[in-house]
Order: C-alpha cells, then structure tokens, then sequence
C-alpha cells in the first residue's frame, strides 16, 4: 500500500499493515497519534520524531518504533518512509517510549516487501509468512542512541526548541539565563530535572544529532563542524563517535542509501 492514510485500513484484520508514503521537502506530519503500534523506517531522508519527552532524529535506513496512543508529531527532510502498523496484541514486548532502531538488512527487505503485498493477505500464504517473520526480526532490534530527551517546562522547553533550529556548540548557558531571567545554578538544576542531563551534555548531544540531517544530505564534516561552531573538525568528530560510536562518515548517504536498489 502506498500514500494512503493508516485510518482507511485500520480495522483490516491483519496484524500488520505496511504503508509506503512519500513526503514533500521540509514536510511537518502534526501532532497525532495511532491506534496501532508503528515502525516507521525512513527510507530516504531524515525525520525527527518528537514527543511530549523528548525528540529522535532518523537518519536514512534506521527507525524509530513508536508506542500505541502515543501522541509524537514528525519533521521531514526529504523523507520517504516505510511504516509497519502493528496490532499492540502482536507485539508485547514493544517500548513504552518512543524507541531508535538499527534495521538489518534482512527487515529491510522485508519491509518493502510488506508494502508492496496486498493488505487483505490470506492465511498461511507466502504474504502471511512475511509477516510473520518480521515480527520475529523485530523482537532483535538493535537499539540506537538518537534521542534527545526536552523538559516540560514552557519556557525552557521554548529555548530547547528554538536552539534546535540553529544549534551551536559555544551557545553560552548566561545566554538561556537571561532569557528565562534565572541563575546558572537554577539553569542547571532545570536541564538536569527536565532531560536529566547537565546543560553542556544536552547542547553537545543536541548538536550532534542535528548534523545528522547534514550528514545524510552529503555535506562535507569539515561544513558540518563549522556550521555548528565547532572549533575544527577534529573536535566534532570526537564528539560524534562518543555519542554514536561511530564517525560522521558511517552515516553519510553515497548517493540515496535507503532502499539500496530499490526505487522508493
């Protein structure tokens, strides 16, 4: 099934639904919320999933497994995606928050597979085995570490999102306290009570996962790094494999990675 809403076909009974949807550039899918568990696999593009918790960047060929009734909306960069609308029944063991995700490139392939199957497939088929075998490859997805955990609190949560427009790395902490008019001792306890990390920890992580759009766009890391203040290269490269234990390089796209061979 392609670019046609989950609510058409929601009460199908199946317990998977997978719908391939292809997005404008610069896209914004508002808040809202499934009745089904869903997988959403970017298969070109960037998203950045974002609930009352928190925020996960996708990057092209990773996921993001999204809970029942849990309210998120998306940002799309170039995006064209592949969901996987799960029965909660079928899948138990699924996060209680929103969850990035690794995808082999078995369940890769097995998921455009399921879009291109006929929704109404028959029992004991070869389409039923399909389904079948990806609920079994998603019990062993690797878990990656894309999420940026944002406070509740209005304003701090304001500043949160504006930076994450235009991130830099030097954005000084007396900047946010006059803003919100507080102490850097207060500024500090709010970061920490609010995403559990400290204000240095949270700008660094909010940087890096930002680069990921630039990344998988096929900008040079030199432009990369300069572009969120980094003092050179170098220093953003450290950053990122600490965070991801990878560098910038592995999550460049040569070319359009996502489908590898297929046409989205």
């Amino acid at each position: 099934m392609r670019n046609i809403p989950v609510a058409a076909v929601d009460d199908l009974d199946r317990a998977v639904l997978a719908i391939g949807t292809d997005y404008s550039e610069d896209h914004l899918l508002a808040w809202h919320e499934h009745r089904r568990a869903q997988v959403l696999y970017a298969a070109a593009g960037v998203m950045r999933v974002e609930t009352a918790d928190g925020s996960w960047t996708i990057p092209t060929a990773r996921a993001v497994l999204i809970p029942s009734r849990t309210r998120h909306q998306v940002t799309m960069v170039g995006v064209s995606t592949r969901s996987l609308y799960v029965e909660p029944a079928a899948v138990p063991w699924f996060p209680a928050r929103c969850q990035a995700v690794d995808v082999s490139a078995l369940l890769r392939e097995l998921i455009l597979e399921a879009v291109e199957m006929e929704p109404r497939y028959a029992e004991h088929s070869r389409d039923a085995a399909v389904v079948a075998l990806i609920l079994h490859e998603l019990r062993s997805l690797t878990p990656l570490p894309l999420d940026l955990p944002l406070p509740s609190e209005p304003p701090l949560r304001g500043l949160c999102e504006a930076f994450l427009q235009k991130p830099d790395i030097h954005d000084p902490p007396a900047r946010w306290c006059a803003a919100l008019n507080i102490s850097e001792r207060t500024l500090a306890r709010l970061f920490q009570r609010g995403t559990g990390l400290n204000f240095s920890q949270w700008r660094q992580r909010a940087c890096v996962l930002h680069s990921l759009r630039h990344l998988t766009a096929g900008m040079p890391v030199t432009r990369v790094a300069a572009l969120l203040g980094y003092d050179n290269p170098a220093a953003y490269t450290a950053a990122f494999k600490r965070l991801l234990g990878r560098p910038p390089t592995a999550y460049r796209s040569p070319g359009t990675t996502g489908v590898q061979g297929r046409h989205p």
